[in-house]
């Protein structure tokens, strides 16, 4: 089994080198990941300047760019393989909900599900890398069930709360819940006197109620949500075509 291994966090992000760390136990890994911290970049990709990799190990390797760039380039032009699965994280922090759409570990994880390469996205729920090793033990878990009964290629997102592996109450497979608007963003100066505005934290939990992702963990639960891509709005498909009959 050949795993490629991605993060938003950076290539020596703690989760990152648990992640691989415990996955070559059971394959052969490869970490593509950026040079540096791009947690927030979502889906994009760098197209108005040429991407550098560089090697930090035998099977390690770091770019100047976004996750999704990390992937795109492993996959089509870096590795002389195609993974059997592609993993990105363990995440510092949690991304669920809204969260998901401006997520770089996510988005690592779906430029491989857009290759045709089952992928999950790992994070943990608080940050600070509390109990990293036990949800790096969960990730492996996961990974040796297969789930071969999913359609493939299959997309998951998994957020596991920062207990002892032990202290884990089980799965839920859970739907996105939804947040309330981010808080306003925090207004400041530079040295030169020039204002400047940091982006402000994310807001409480909208729909956070049971089947949701953010009840799930709450219940110390690790939650599970199977994501897709399309985002066509399918009920107002009909709605619209009126406006033009």
């Amino acid at each position: 089994m050949k795993i490629l291994i991605s993060n938003d966090d950076g290539y020596l992000a703690p989760g990152l080198l648990a992640l691989a760390d415990i996955m070559s136990k059971i394959a052969e890994v490869t970490v593509v990941a950026p040079e540096r911290n791009r947690s927030g970049a979502s889906n994009a990709l760098t197209l108005d300047k040429p991407l550098s990799v560089s090697r930090a190990g035998a099977n390690v390797f770091f770019v100047d760019g976004t996750p999704s760039d990390c992937v795109h380039v492993a996959l089509t032009g870096l590795l002389d393989f195609r993974p059997d699965l592609v993993l990105s994280g363990i995440n510092q922090g949690q991304n669920m909900g809204d969260d998901t759409l401006y997520s770089g570990t996510v988005a690592a994880a779906t430029e491989g599900f857009l290759f045709g390469i089952p992928s999950i996205a790992f994070s943990q729920v608080d940050k600070g890398w509390d109990h990293l090793e036990d949800a790096a033990k969960f990730a492996l878990n996961l990974v040796q069930r297969k789930l071969d009964m999913l359609d493939q290629p299959y997309l998951l997102n998994v957020n596991i709360p920062n207990c002892p592996f032990a202290e884990l109450k089980g799965v839920q497979v859970t739907r996105l819940g939804k947040r309330h608007q981010s808080e306003p963003v925090i207004k400041s100066a530079d040295p030169r006197g020039n204002p400047i505005y940091w982006i402000g934290p994310s807001g409480e939990a909208k729909d956070g109620g049971e089947g949701t992702d953010f009840h799930a963990v709450g219940q110390r639960y690790v939650s599970v949500t199977p994501l897709q891509i399309d985002l066509t709005h399918n009920r107002q498909l009909d709605i619209l075509k009126k406006a033009w009959q």
